[in-house]
Order: C-alpha cells, then sequence, then structure tokens
C-alpha cells in the first residue's frame, strides 16, 4: 500500500511538472541510472565488498546458530538429570541466545544497507554530477528516472548516452 502511495505521488508529480513544463517550453529528460551504475568501474568493486562484509556476517551467524545447536544438544540430552536451577539457567541461556541471534540478524541487515548505502555514496555522487553537468550543458528542467516514469513523450529527452560519455564509459 505504501510503495502503490508513493508511485501515485510520483505520477501526480510528474504530471503536474510536466504540464507546467510544456506549458513554459521547458526541455524535460530522462536517466536510466542503472544502465549507467552497471557499466561503472567501481561497481564491480563494490558488489565485491559487499560479499566479503556479508560473508563476515553470515559467518559470525553460523557460529551462533552453531553454538545453539551445541547448546540444545547438551540440554536435550542432559535435562533429565539436572537439578531445577541448573535447567532454568540453560533454559535461560538458551534463550538468551536465541534473542542475540535475532537481534544480529536484525541488525546484520540494516548494518549491511549502511555499508551497501557507504561504499556507492561516492560512485553515486560522481554520476549525480555527470547528471548536473548535462542537465546545464542542454538546458534541461527536469530529469527524471527512466525506471518510474510510466510514459515518456517524444520531446522528453535520453540523456543516459550523454552521461556515460561525461563519465567516460
Amino acid at each position: 500500500m505504501k510503495k502503490l502511495t508513493k508511485v501515485l505521488v510520483l505520477i501526480v508529480l510528474a504530471l503536474g511538472i510536466g504540464f507546467g513544463a510544456n506549458a513554459q517550453g521547458q526541455k524535460i529528460g530522462y536517466v536510466d541510472s542503472q544502465v549507467i551504475i552497471d557499466m561503472m568501474p567501481e561497481s564491480a568493486k563494490i558488489q565485491q565488498d559487499l560479499q566479503t562484509y556479508y560473508s563476515e556476517l553470515q559467518a559470525e551467524l553460523q557460529a551462533m546458530a552453531t553454538e545453539y545447536q551445541t547448546k540444545m544438544r547438551d540440554y536435550e540430552a542432559n535435562s533429565a538429570t539436572m537439578s531445577n536451577i541448573l535447567r532454568q539457567s540453560k533454559e535461560k541461556e538458551i534463550v538468551d541466545l536465541q534473542g542475540r541471534i535475532q537481534e544480529f540478524q536484525a541488525n546484520a541487515e540494516n548494518d549491511l544497507a549502511a555499508k551497501q548505502e557507504e561504499l556507492s555514496k561516492p560512485m553515486l555522487d560522481k554520476i549525480k554530477a555527470a547528471i548536473d553537468d548535462v542537465v546545464k550543458s542542454k538546458g534541461l528542467a527536469y530529469v527524471f528516472e527512466k525506471t518510474v516514469i510510466l510514459s515518456i513523450g517524444d520531446s522528453a529527452i535520453d540523456i543516459t548516452s550523454d552521461v556515460k560519455a561525461k563519465l567516460g564509459l
């Protein structure tokens, strides 16, 4: 539902801006930034670094899962002979470990997203600067991302190749 609302807002904005821009004779462009990102030399390094970071997080999670399995096997094998206080202590350990695993998983997702943003920011800034340069040189009033436009009119200008050239791709 949230996604649909965002799309509708984008459509309304695009239509409103489009009508206003056409009424004033302003030029509108669009760019397929994913094509540019895929061609950037930094993109492969970013993906490799993210994969390495993801593998480190997975290894840590696997170690926690192994610890959990070991504690569970030990508990199941010995719970019948444990005193109440020891059994409660082991149960609390297991529950606490489950909580730590769940917290780690949630934090790992956030950390991975933050790492991706951190690694991608310099490349995205470079792309944004190239887009800004092309916008100025072509005298465009607005530039939209191609993947979020529902319809592209004949008068819209595709600046993807100009941005690639600006970046030396």
